[in-house]
């Protein structure tokens, strides 16, 4: 039998999480034996390097955890961005002096650098859901020493009605719900997406500012649960905060007070990114 590797390995569900729960001890026993075997010959292998996993870990290996590496010193006070050694700390930010005042910041576990890659694909594309968790326990440290009222909400940028189809959930709204609980905070959708705008991938600042102009709406009956409320407003991935921009304006004319944004990853200043 062939063994497991890569991404879609290391998210491998557990047996035991599928099959149901024995009414006996010699049941017990049987299905303690199987997942032995099972993970004897198809081992989960870790989403980051695709090395073989023992059974007390799960997803990312200790060294793949170590190289998900926050964004370097001295950085940005408002999006962590890296500045850099010899500039003024006075000197404003390029990436982030033509946000709107709402956005008050941006934080972000880790760089998009070897293996963050690997995980915000694993969750995005290979619809590894279950890993949001673990992606989440880096984003909460993150925020830091932030003084998060006790009513902020944790809020997803919405993705558009066709990529919603084709994957069947929206992997902001994972992260944002794992955070969510984390924080013990309230979690709510208080935007939808109007139409489609296509990736912005392969696309430049201008470009991506001009792909998600007027992007976003207020969801039905959301405005009086946003007004006056701190949001923590959530998303895979970092670039040039042209979606998170557009999403921040919509949420201030609803009344929120301040929006800092929370992603997994930012792509660094010369990267492209989503």
């Amino acid at each position: 039998m062939p063994r497991a590797t890569g991404a879609d390995a290391g998210f491998r569900r557990s047996d035991r999480s599928q099959s149901p729960t024995p009414r006996t001890g010699r049941g017990r026993r049987a299905r303690g034996v199987l997942g032995r075997l099972t993970h004897l010959l198809l081992p989960p292998a870790c989403s980051g390097c695709g090395c073989a996993l023992p059974a007390e870990i799960e997803y990312l290996c200790p060294g793949c955890r170590t190289r998900l590496r926050p964004p370097a010193h001295p950085r940005c006070f408002r999006c962590h961005a890296p500045r850099g050694t010899g500039l003024p700390a006075e000197r404003p930010c390029p990436e982030c002096e033509d946000w709107p005042p709402i956005l008050e910041g941006a934080r972000a576990a880790c760089v998009m650098a070897p293996p963050a890659g690997s995980l915000v694909h694993a969750l995005k594309y290979g619809g590894w859901r279950e890993l949001a968790p673990t992606m989440a326990e880096g984003m909460v440290r993150a925020l830091g020493p932030i003084d998060l009222p006790a009513d902020a909400i944790v809020a997803p940028v919405p993705t558009t009605r066709a990529r919603l189809r084709a994957r069947g959930f929206n992997q902001a709204e994972e992260l944002s719900r794992a955070v969510a609980h984390s924080l013990d905070r309230v979690h709510l959708n208080p935007l939808r997406r109007e139409g489609e705008s296509g990736t912005q991938v392969a696309l430049h600042r201008h470009e991506r500012r001009a792909n998600v102009e007027r992007a976003f709406r207020p969801a039905e009956r959301s405005g009086s649960k946003v007004a006056g409320r701190y949001i923590v407003l959530v998303d895979d991935v970092l670039t040039t905060g042209a979606t998170a921009c557009a999403a921040a304006a919509t949420l201030g004319a609803m009344g929120a007070a301040k929006v800092t944004l929370l992603t997994f990853a930012r792509a660094l200043p010369d990267e492209d990114g989503g």
